[in-house]
């Protein structure tokens, strides 16, 4: 049952967009604004998630939403789905893009950290999936994408804990569309390498990471780009930059020699 194929054409359905006050999150919001949605952007900082509430209205014209939500909190995120549903009404799509990261070692990792990474990246993910989907259930039809990392297919130093979160998110994710398929639900799993974002004002104490990879670092607009394309097609995952697929497949082959080039060649933090 393909249901969710309806909403390739996202003229006034409501989306709904974690992590959305700056960066990957953000422009996801203006690359659905400008397809015609109702948006719903989501985070902590609620000044800035109203000014990009401001700018998607500007772009089509249709009303946009600026919602407070801690993604850490349980009670959080089941109340701003309430007022969701009772101010707004059904979301069609979902995009789980919340998340940070910390380049550590796991040996000196702050566990505390470890697992507030964990209640966001994975568990309120988890929360706010759940939700939504038995909404979307009811309906018989909804898109939900969640953005993962290629850190959790590829894993390197000092990326121990963000990778187990992203690798959570991946099993997930894999699991959930194999239970909503009959529900017409698409689940979708983005895996990228790294996005010009501000996820790296906190990830990267070094301050250097992303000009040692700028060769491979991803336009956060045109990967926004990308991942709303997406939405309403039979796409099971998206992988970016594209010589991605070739690394995974690759790593899974030959995994002695993944990890050699992972440790020695690839691995610039």
């Amino acid at each position: 049952m393909n249901n969710y194929k309806a909403l390739k054409n996202l003229e006034n359905k409501v989306v709904l967009i974690t992590g959305a006050s700056s960066g990957l999150g953000e422009q996801i919001a203006y690359q659905v604004a400008k397809r015609g949605a109702i948006v719903i952007v989501t985070a902590r900082n609620l000044d800035k998630l109203k000014m990009v509430a401001k700018s998607c209205t500007e772009f089509h014209g249709k009303k946009a939403y600026a919602i407070r939500m801690d993604m850490s909190n349980p009670d959080d995120i089941e109340n701003a789905v309430e007022t969701i549903k009772q101010c707004i009404g059904k979301i069609d799509v979902l995009i789980n893009n919340a998340g940070f990261g910390l380049m550590q070692n796991a040996i000196d990792f702050d566990m505390q950290q470890a697992e507030a990474m964990f209640r966001v990246n994975v568990l309120g993910m988890m929360y706010l999936t759940q939700y939504v989907a038995l909404q979307m259930a009811e309906e018989h039809c909804g898109v939900i994408i969640n953005i993962a990392s290629m850190a959790g297919k590829i894993a390197t130093p000092k990326s121990a804990i963000y990778s187990a979160t992203k690798a959570a998110v991946i099993g997930y994710s894999n699991a959930l569309r194999l239970e909503l398929k009959k529900l017409g639900i698409s689940v979708i799993v983005v895996n990228s390498g790294p996005i010009r974002t501000n996820f790296f004002n906190t990830a990267d104490q070094t301050g250097n990471y992303l000009e040692k990879v700028k060769k491979i670092v991803l336009n956060p607009e045109l990967v926004a780009e990308k991942i709303v394309k997406t939405i309403g097609s039979n796409k099971r995952e998206l992988i970016l930059p594209g010589f991605f697929k070739v690394a995974d497949i690759g790593y899974a082959l030959f995994p002695k020699l993944g990890d050699f080039l992972t440790e020695n060649v690839f691995n610039k933090k």
